[in-house]
């Protein structure tokens, strides 16, 4: 159960530097609550309750690969967040 517990710890921490990093972009382009901003916040918090609820899923035959495919999805989502953050004005 351990690494249930470390995959739920890296997507929360992983989703929450991106929120962290979008707070910090628009604090230092005067630009705080922006649309885009929000738009990249409420996609890591709608990926967020989407990768947990999959991690939570009982009776999953193969947990290896299910939680193998929840931690690439998890990568590929924050990387496409990652690059809309990188795009902010």
């Amino acid at each position: 159960m351990a690494n249930i517990r470390e995959l739920k710890k890296d997507i929360n921490y992983v989703l929450g530097d991106i929120i962290e990093a979008v707070y910090i972009v628009e604090a230092s382009n005067d630009k705080p609550g922006s649309k885009e901003g929000s738009e990249i916040i409420d996609g890591a918090i709608a990926t967020f309750d989407d990768l947990i609820s999959k991690v939570n899923i009982k009776g999953v035959d193969n947990k290896k690969e299910h939680f193998k495919n929840v931690r690439k999805e998890l990568e590929e989502k924050a990387r496409a967040l990652v690059d809309k953050l990188n795009k902010l004005p």
